[in-house]
């Protein structure tokens, strides 16, 4: 007996008419972006309404207390004291993406082909801007870090030598970044001691008259940092306060930026998990992985828009046989710089750290 077989060409097929999309984490550096001078990531909208290809942030430091005030019966006038400022160009650009289907392809999907996309095109738009926010806090005086130079890394590292750390210990600094890097080992993992060190580099920093970074400030006088770190970091950070953790979840809850499981909290300082910043290896004789992590007070960084996002429809339909839809923006996206364009230009609110980040967790 020989059992009967469909054909191929004739065997009926079924699409579910819904469809799965590619996992896009959402964009977890939203809740640090603001309007106000307060914000880790501040928002400029002012070109939305005016023509310009950049926007000038306008940076003033603190006035001298340390020469004193004028006291007794000494003349004030010829004795002020100059306003220490400085500004921050962020030059806009356009970004933009999009997709096509034509008639006979989406005649032939079971789902609605158009929808998909947009529903793509929206999370690609939030990727675009969560990877430029990523290139600015690992930027060298306005460079990628992947396409700066050697040379350049060295003048970065330089300038912002008070706010900058290797491993575990201020003593691992070397005016050549990549022997710095090469100073960290591989035991020199996050702990809550980088932490606090970094919270203290932040306050002790070089201001131009000022008392350290300008931290996050909420409540009557709560002062608090956000670090950024990749999630081989952040696990090592997490097994390290594992026996302390508790407590400190415990004062962070009354933290407006602590977000819970992708979060943790230590000593003043909310340490929140970005997965995408990526891990690099140094080049000592037996190379490790490093991964950057930053440490930022408000005005870290800048993002800047001249049109929000909004949908784009193709004109050239060929007859209306093609389906057409995009997105576009003009925005730029900096970390804000004290003496943008020198060599000395320091980050304005942020330290940066690099520690050992093995693909491996700690035992």
């Amino acid at each position: 007996m020989t059992n009967t077989t469909v054909s191929a060409a004739v065997r009926a097929k079924q699409w579910d008419d819904d469809f799965f999309m590619e996992y896009v984490r959402a964009n977890r550096f939203k809740r640090y972006m603001g309007t106000s001078e307060n914000s880790i990531i501040q928002v400029k909208n002012n070109l939305t309404k005016k023509k310009g290809d950049a926007i000038t942030i306008n940076l003033v430091g603190a006035l001298d207390a340390d020469a004193g005030p004028n006291t007794g019966t000494t003349t004030l006038v010829g004795n002020e004291k100059a306003l220490p400022n400085d500004g921050h160009k962020v030059t806009i650009g356009v970004v933009r993406d999009a997709t096509v289907v034509n008639v006979e392809e989406e005649q032939a999907s079971a789902f609605d082909i158009r929808d998909a996309g947009r529903q793509a095109l929206k999370d690609l738009s939030m990727r675009y801007l969560r990877n430029a926010i990523i290139r600015a806090l690992g930027s060298v005086q306005g460079v990628p870090y992947t396409t700066a130079t050697a040379a350049q890394r060295n003048q970065w590292n330089v300038a912002n030598a008070d706010r900058v750390l290797y491993g575990d210990a201020l003593a691992n600094y070397n005016a050549t970044h990549a022997t710095a890097l090469n100073n960290v080992t591989a035991g020199m993992r996050l702990t809550r001691g980088i932490v606090s060190l970094m919270r203290q580099i932040a306050q002790e920093a070089e201001t131009v008259n000022g008392d350290g970074i300008r931290p996050f400030t909420y409540g009557e006088d709560e002062e608090t940092y956000v670090m950024f770190v990749n999630s081989r970091a952040f696990r090592d950070l997490k097994k390290d306060l594992e026996t302390v953790h508790k407590d400190a979840r415990e004062r962070a809850l009354s933290n407006p930026l602590f977000t819970g499981t992708t979060s943790l909290y230590w000593d003043g300082v909310v340490i929140r998990e970005i997965p995408e910043i990526d891990s690099f290896n140094n080049t000592a004789g037996t190379p490790i992985p490093v991964s950057p992590i930053y440490l930022c007070g408000a005005q870290a960084l800048a993002v800047a828009w001249a049109m929000t996002t909004k949908t784009t429809l193709r004109k050239e339909d060929d007859y209306g046989f093609q389906y057409g839809v995009g997105f576009m923006e003009m925005r730029g996206v900096d970390k804000v710089l004290w003496g943008q364009g020198t060599t000395g230009a320091k980050d304005w609110s942020l330290v940066t750290g690099f520690v050992s980040a093995p693909v491996a967790a700690a035992t």
